[in-house]
């Protein structure tokens, strides 16, 4: 089987990197930003100057496709995100849209016909600073016309991003495929966590995907005088919010192995220094890898949140923000993966993935396998975020490996 060249992806690789660089490591590409709307003209230029078809969807999704010579072939679809977290790593996402990129041209290069069309696929807004997943769940049928009425970046940033980028909400909505047009995904990640690192293993086999629900939760008791107010009498929401978080932390811990739980955001009102705070509003977010264990979880965190609201004298709503079910990896698509590392001599692991990818979007619809490769210290989301490029090297053959696997086995 042949192998990437490294020489012709590291250059790539380095060379989006300095697209929206932060200059410690680190870019800054939030979805449809100008620098991540840069990085997207650079990407499909050099798929073009590789002599491979080029398109956008409705919703913005840029691809680079070797077509098969049967005209009618399913489509093979490899890739992943360009777009960034603010202040982010250069390596989450992009590494996994340059690899599917190589493995094309490497292809092509070595002069293999196949039974399928080849898609190197950018998805949009796969971080969420927009609405989150739009371009994959545009892919597949995950979105409707509501998904839009209340986004994470608000109205106003929403509708600046869709008119920079040329995007329209119906166009969007356009982007579907029919499940029978594809053969797979297969989707190139550095891991994001310390697993692979710490133990030394290669290539990290997804099995699944967790299932992620957020709520905004808000405590409401009484603004008052922080002078005047007896300790005793007042009805402080920030008091409710802290003794949500730590105690959240600690049930999860103890009875919920294997799954998370975060606040990331929280804010007190009026917020003033001499005001008891008469409001607190939290982002609540959650992960278990089964849906049984997710519901299980939301049921024991809303439980809590109630209980903490009648032990300090509060009233509390919860409202959903968003859920994406647990995605289990095909079955074929990790043993293609685990082929591809065998047939290179890597060692390997099966293992969940705590983060969220676009693969999780796909799932119902194909067989969608992700590929890990070692993050340093189990660092993501952070200019500190690196991987070793051997093992980057190594990600993008087993890509392409596994992606032949896929597609010669039809």
């Amino acid at each position: 089987m042949p192998s990437i060249n490294p020489d012709r992806f590291r250059n790539d690789f380095d060379a989006l990197a300095q697209i929206g660089s932060t200059g410690d490591g680190g870019v800054n590409r939030p979805a449809l930003s100008e620098a991540h709307l840069e990085a997207r003209r650079w990407w499909i230029a050099r798929a073009a100057e590789a002599g491979l078809e080029t398109r956008i969807d409705g919703a913005g999704n840029h691809s680079a496709i070797l077509r098969s010579p049967d005209p009618d072939a399913r489509t093979l679809l490899l890739g992943s995100h360009t777009d960034s977290v603010p202040s982010g790593g250069r390596f989450d996402g992009a590494l996994g849209v340059i690899a599917a990129l190589e493995a094309l041209r490497t292809i092509q290069d070595a002069g293999i016909t196949l039974p399928v069309h080849l898609e190197a696929i950018d998805f949009t807004d796969e971080e969420g600073a927009l609405v989150g997943l739009t371009g994959s769940g545009a892919l597949a049928e995950q979105l409707t016309v509501r998904s839009f009425e209340n986004p994470r970046s608000g109205r106003t940033r929403w509708e600046a991003s869709l008119a920079r980028a040329g995007l329209t909400e119906a166009g969007i909505l356009s982007a579907r495929r029919d499940p029978k047009s594809l053969a797979g995904y297969l989707e190139l990640h550095i891991e994001q966590g310390p697993r692979l690192f710490a133990t030394g293993v290669d290539i990290g086999v997804v099995s699944g995907i967790v299932g992620i629900q957020s709520y905004r939760v808000t405590y409401r008791g009484e603004a008052n005088h922080a002078g005047t107010t007896p300790m005793e009498t007042r009805r402080d929401a920030s008091l409710g919010a802290s003794a949500f978080v730590l105690t959240a932390r600690d049930l999860v811990m103890k009875n919920f192995p294997g799954c998370v739980v975060n606040v990331g955001q929280m804010a007190l009102r009026p917020g003033a220094f001499n005001i008891v705070p008469g409001v607190a509003e939290l982002s609540l977010e959650f992960r278990a890898p089964e849906p049984e264990r997710l519901a299980q979880l939301g049921t024991a965190l809303l439980q809590l949140a109630e209980l903490v609201a009648s032990q300090y004298g509060l009233t509390l709503t919860a409202e959903p923000a968003g859920m994406c079910v647990p995605a289990p990896m095909s079955t074929r698509a990790q043993q293609a993966i685990i082929a591809a590392a065998e047939s290179l001599g890597l060692s390997h692991a099966t293992m969940p993935s705590g983060a969220g990818h676009d693969a999780m979007m796909l799932a119902p619809l194909t067989d969608v396998g992700m590929i890990f490769v070692p993050s340093r210290g189990g660092i993501s989301h952070s200019p500190l975020e690196i991987t070793e490029w051997r093992d980057c090297v190594n990600g993008a053959n087993v890509l392409l490996r596994a992606a032949l696997n896929m597609a010669i086995g039809q």
